[in-house]
């Protein structure tokens, strides 16, 4: 049987072991795909600080490859026969059967959904490797030729969790303006949907000034640096002269939990706000925020239509956003610890890992 090479997790916050990992065996519906670009994201980190997960894994949630091998026939998301040399991205696999998956069609709530980036090396489930399974029960994206694979791999996570954000949050009208905390790819992303949609002010809060860069380029009116303003009132003062003293009309926090006061501080009354940012401690909300009237989104993962959202999202809006400043460092299996570490000491914004060795 043939091998996959694959950057495994065997314990927290120490190099990875470089392991030939056998192909699966694949049964019906499953595809098997050959890894052209795999990006890793906030969550990719925390597996490797032992936030959560059980080693050892293969990390990478964020996987664009081609074809290679598939049982019995498929079809993507569309309803288009799928074949050997596609290119493709995958949903999360869900059960098909449960309250989540047949009553309320949010699949990325089903109880029984296989995540990618966080299994044994066994069942090749992520992206730091030279193949990734893609087990029956997810949909499937194909990429279109004008989305390079960097870029379909990032919206497999951080692009595709934005856009179930603003479908949640509803249509932005032309007089709202929108405050972003968070500077990573959920807070840039979140930048390049809302001027999309016609926001009249967008407002990103983040660090450090290499990602304020981006958000300025994708049309960010204003940025605050968030490493020279650590005093909350001075940010909540910061959003609040932007918006007339109002506050933002919608809030997008992107950052992590924590934060989620923050974002109630700085929206409007009557304001919303999505939730999307996890980690960094609970969220405290003081007594008088809960007589705020605020509408709060909690935004998790994404339904398949969302990855769909996001691969057209780059491929329509391509001349409009330079995504390509998103991908901010290149790395092969055996640099995986670097591009992590880089990663958690936030140098890196989204890091490209290549399915091959350093020459």
């Amino acid at each position: 049987m043939a091998n996959a090479l694959a950057a495994v997790i065997t314990s927290f916050n120490n190099e990875l072991e470089l392991q030939s990992v056998p192909l699966p065996e694949l049964g019906p519906g499953d595809i098997l795909i050959k890894v052209d670009a795999a990006t890793l994201c906030g969550t990719d980190t925390h597996r490797w600080q032992g936030h959560f997960g059980t080693p050892p894994f293969i990390p990478g949630h964020e996987t664009c490859g081609t074809i290679v091998e598939l049982r019995s026939e498929r079809c993507d998301i569309l309803g288009k026969p799928l074949k050997v040399g596609d290119r493709i991205i995958s949903t999360y696999p869900s059960c098909g059967r449960c309250y989540y998956c047949t009553v309320l069609h949010q699949v990325s709530l089903c109880p029984n959904v296989k995540i990618f980036g966080g299994a044994h090396p066994s069942s090749l489930l992520g992206g730091c490797a030279e193949y990734h399974h893609f087990p029956a029960g997810g949909s499937i994206v194909r990429i279109p030729d004008e989305v390079t694979p960097p870029l379909a791999a990032s919206a497999a996570c951080a692009l595709r969790t934005v856009m179930n954000g603003f479908e949640k949050v509803g249509a932005i009208e032309s007089h709202e303006t929108v405050a972003i905390l968070g500077g990573g790819p959920l807070g840039l992303y979140s930048v390049a949907v809302a001027r999309d949609r016609g926001a009249k002010k967008v407002f990103l809060i983040g660090a450090p000034e290499v990602r304020l860069d981006v958000a300025r380029a994708w049309g960010a009116d204003d940025v605050l640096n968030l490493d020279r303003t650590p005093a909350l009132p001075d940010r909540v003062t910061w959003v609040k002269d932007r918006t007339d003293g109002r506050g933002a009309d919608l809030v997008f926090q992107c950052a992590v939990t924590s934060v989620l006061s923050e974002a109630i501080e700085m929206v409007r009354p009557d304001g919303r706000i999505a939730s999307i940012g996890v980690g960094g401690g609970p969220a405290t909300i003081g007594p008088t925020q809960f007589f705020k009237p605020v509408r709060i989104d909690a935004v998790v993962m994404a339904e398949p239509r969302h990855f769909y959202h996001a691969i057209e999202f780059l491929a329509t809006r391509r001349n409009r956003f330079d995504f390509a400043r998103i991908i901010s460092g290149t790395y092969t299996l055996d640099k995986t610890t670097e591009a992590l570490r880089k990663m958690a000491t936030f140098e890196e914004v989204k890091p490209l890992i290549l399915p091959r060795l350093a020459n």
